[in-house]
């Protein structure tokens, strides 16, 4: 549900409506990550686990700040779901590092597609940091799981 003026035009008379959608967009993957990083850090040994739970709360974070941004614009910030499809079984710590890859490069995707749309300057800023956080930690997660190259040369792009 959407509030009076969800994103109509900014003071500068740029229509927000485009930037707002894509806004909804990542946060709805920042809630997918934190509950995936649930599943990660369950099938990591706890002297692992450190590196799950500050990613979590990074995307904690991230997700904070969509939430204010949208509410601030007048729109009704995306709900969690109960629950997400777990696109493979976690059963190793491998498995739970390239579960956080995929969870990476999903919000990251999703944080090009926002810096596509931005039409303000602070959003594609916002967008920028956020999709470097994501590959940053993707780097670590991809060298956990065996995977290679674990950089990737645009990162969020197919």
């Amino acid at each position: 549900m959407t509030r009076a003026n969800p994103g109509g035009a900014n003071s500068g008379g740029a229509d927000l409506r485009p930037e707002n959608a894509a806004l909804q967009e990542v946060l709805a993957a920042e809630h997918t990550a934190i509950w995936g990083y649930g599943v990660v850090g369950d099938a990591l040994p706890a002297a692992q686990r450190a590196t799950a739970e500050t990613a979590e709360a990074a995307h904690r974070d991230a997700r904070d700040t969509l939430a204010q941004l949208l509410d601030s614009r007048g729109a009704d910030p995306v709900a969690a779901r109960a629950a997400y499809a777990v696109p493979f079984p976690v059963a190793s710590a491998k498995d739970a590092a390239a579960l956080a890859v995929r969870l990476e490069d999903g919000t990251a995707r999703t944080w090009v597609r926002l810096l596509d749309q931005a039409v303000q300057r602070s959003t594609r800023q916002l967008a920028v940091d956020g999709l470097t956080a994501c590959e940053l930690r993707a780097v670590g997660w991809r060298t956990a799981a065996g995977q290679a190259p674990v950089t990737v040369p645009f990162p969020g792009l197919p």
